[in-house]
């Protein structure tokens, strides 16, 4: 049952760190809108010259980048809905959008990438003769784009796991680039014409496995799964470790989408004329301390279940 003058049902939504440091919310989103549209064009580029020059090594790249233009425009989305206001229908706005489109982006990388691992095995017996200064000219243009890039995200990457993402992605992305010109400087040298299908074999294998993750990923928070980094039996613990409470149950975290945490708990408490107090400062520990920054707290002066439910694995608090 919920506490007196209704004080049983908290909405503490005390945002995390996120919210309260690094770049302004406009700020994030151009710096996203600039970095997407940058590395839009320089796929389009190594694409072109990957057909021209018949070579699998730019494709696999921008292969690649064409997964990070994705990513990076699912960031840059994710900071410009952020910012919309939620309304009567969509009471949490539009964030959770953002993690149903890494689900088709994650499907139609894995396949791409397997296509062209058949086509680099299959060249690897025969690989064709190929312009390696091109080659090597295109994806040195691919290092400067991603690391240009990654300085543009910068900012901000230690509270915006959203940046921090973007960032740590793009100087993978350069180091393959890196990979890319080594492969054509080697073509060059000693006429090594196989390190064009072993390097798109490579690459094929770095985006399948990050697809793989991707989807992974994607398909845990659309199905609310606790978000990665968040030890929910910890978060069990420390509310029931709280003044007053004897028991918590009905524990449930999961993703908003952009970078956001929801959570609701029902928190025994027998007694206490100090709910409201009590609620706000929990939901700015949690906020705080876990990054939850939608707390959903709702007090009750016994143990009995809520609306005919069994409680979910409660945890008793500390003597």
């Amino acid at each position: 049952m919920h506490a007196p003058h209704d004080p049983g049902h908290h909405h503490g939504h005390a945002h995390g760190s996120s919210d309260h440091h690094g770049p302004a919310p406009g700020s994030s989103t151009r710096a996203f809108a600039t970095v997407t549209l940058v590395n839009l064009a320089y796929t389009v580029l190594e694409a072109g010259y990957g057909f021209l020059t018949n070579s699998l090594a730019l494709l696999s790249d921008a292969l690649h980048n064409l997964g990070d233009v994705l990513g990076l425009a699912l960031a840059w989305g994710a900071a410009a809905m952020a910012q919309w206001p939620a309304t009567e229908r969509h009471t949490y706005g539009w964030r959770r959008a953002t993690l149903l489109s890494p689900l088709a982006n994650a499907t139609l990388l894995v396949g791409l990438s397997g296509a062209l691992a058949w086509e680099a095995l299959r060249r690897l017996s025969a690989p064709p003769e190929l312009p390696g200064m091109t080659i090597v000219v295109v994806a040195t243009i691919g290092i400067a784009v991603n690391l240009g890039s990654a300085l543009l995200v910068q900012g901000g990457r230690g509270h915006d796991l959203n940046r921090r993402g973007a960032y740590l992605h793009l100087l993978a992305d350069a180091a393959i680039s890196l990979a890319t010109v080594v492969a054509g400087i080697g073509m060059l040298a000693w006429g090594w014409t196989w390190l064009d299908p072993a390097t798109a074999l490579l690459v094929g294998v770095v985006v399948a496995v990050g697809a793989a993750r991707l989807l992974r990923d994607s398909f845990d928070a659309a199905m609310d799964a606790v978000p990665t980094g968040i030890d929910q039996a910890a978060v069990r613990t420390f509310l029931a470790a709280q003044a007053g409470v004897d028991s918590v149950h009905h524990v449930h975290i999961w993703s908003l989408g952009a970078g956001e945490v929801a959570m609701t708990a029902h928190l025994v408490r027998p007694s206490g004329d100090d709910d409201d107090r009590f609620l706000h400062d929990l939901g700015a520990s949690l906020a705080a301390r876990f990054g939850i920054g939608h707390a959903t707290l709702q007090v009750e002066r016994s143990g009995a279940a809520c609306g005919g439910h069994e409680h979910d694995g409660g945890v008793p608090a500390r003597e």
